[in-house]
């Protein structure tokens, strides 16, 4: 590991409160300063602190990741990026397991208090109540609930990667490159879309590669969209296939990041294949399985990432 990496670890790997992020804050700034580049901090929607490096109205390549942790969850989020059919069945099966739960609680409820001396309404009104305080809290553990102490793939491998693009990047280049840490991802990318609402141009123009989940995977994924398959060869030349990673460059894919808030935007992941169907798959992360950090992946993708700054 970097020195850098070993910083984030053993300090910062859980970024959710106020407090946490502003001690991370800190340690991103002194990074930033002690390799020349220029720091700042903007402010965004619900609270937003989105770390900003460089120049980004000026840059040619802004590189992105979410810096925010999740909530931690009884299950992983399952993503299959090149099969939206898959992930689509997936979230409602959570969704529908979350109605049959509120269900079942309102029933036994209703089942309960129907042999309590009390009015017919009122039995039906306290089911009610307490079926919907469930879904509430429900929804409210996987938004605001503790924190998820193991964030080696979502998001400290992107949050790394960038650190490491940040150091290695030869000073000649450093004008080429932006860096922006969004806050609020996992909230619902608020920290990238007010970015994107205050740098119009950029939202609109620029190409943004964003790092989210890298590092538990064998094959990186670089997801195009039809604005951005023109970068399709020059992401070939610069990411190469090893022996030990496979890169997929592709326009048929869809990864719920920071990414979709620009339309320049790409997003990289690192997914495995699943050896009975060949689909490429992400889990473990939002668990406390979250903790696989695959360090070949993060060289390749910032050995990658400054020669494709040198290409632009």
């Amino acid at each position: 590991m970097t020195e850098t990496t070993k910083v984030i670890f053993e300090k910062y790997q859980v970024r959710k409160t106020k407090k946490q992020k502003t001690a991370f804050i800190e340690y991103v700034k002194e990074v930033a300063e002690r390799y020349g580049y220029d720091f700042k901090i903007e402010k965004g929607a619900f609270g937003a602190r989105n770390i900003v490096i460089g120049e980004p109205d000026t840059a040619k390549v802004l590189y992105t990741a979410h810096y925010d942790t999740c909530a931690r969850l009884p299950f992983p989020n399952f993503i299959t990026p090149k099969n939206f059919l898959i992930y689509l069945l997936y979230q409602f099966l959570i969704v529908g397991l979350f109605f049959i739960l509120a269900f079942a609680i309102g029933f036994l409820s209703g089942f309960t208090v129907s042999f309590l001396p009390i009015n017919e309404n009122v039995s039906y009104a306290i089911a009610y109540f307490l079926s919907q305080s469930f879904y509430l809290v429900l929804l409210y553990l996987l938004l605001g609930g503790p924190a998820n102490k193991h964030t080696a793939n979502d998001n400290t491998s992107g949050v790394t990667t960038l650190l490491d693009i940040m150091r290695e990047l030869p000073e000649d280049q450093k004008s080429k490159v932006a860096f922006v840490f969004f806050d609020l991802e996992e909230a619902g990318l608020f920290g990238s879309l007010s970015f994107a609402s205050k740098h119009k141009n950029i939202k609109k123009n620029s190409l943004v590669i964003n790092f989210d989940c890298v590092s538990d995977g064998e094959t990186i994924l670089f997801a195009l969209k039809r604005t951005t398959k023109k970068y399709a060869e020059l992401f070939k030349k610069a990411f190469v296939s090893t022996p030990e990673i496979a890169v997929d460059i592709t326009k048929n894919a869809f990864y719920p990041s920071d990414n979709a808030s620009f339309k320049g935007g790409i997003g990289v992941a690192a997914l495995k294949k699943s050896k009975l169907f060949g689909t490429l798959y992400m889990d473990r992360i939002h668990t406390n399985k979250d903790v696989v950090y695959r360090e070949e992946n993060i060289q390749f993708l910032t050995n990658g990432a400054i020669k494709l700054a040198k290409m632009l």
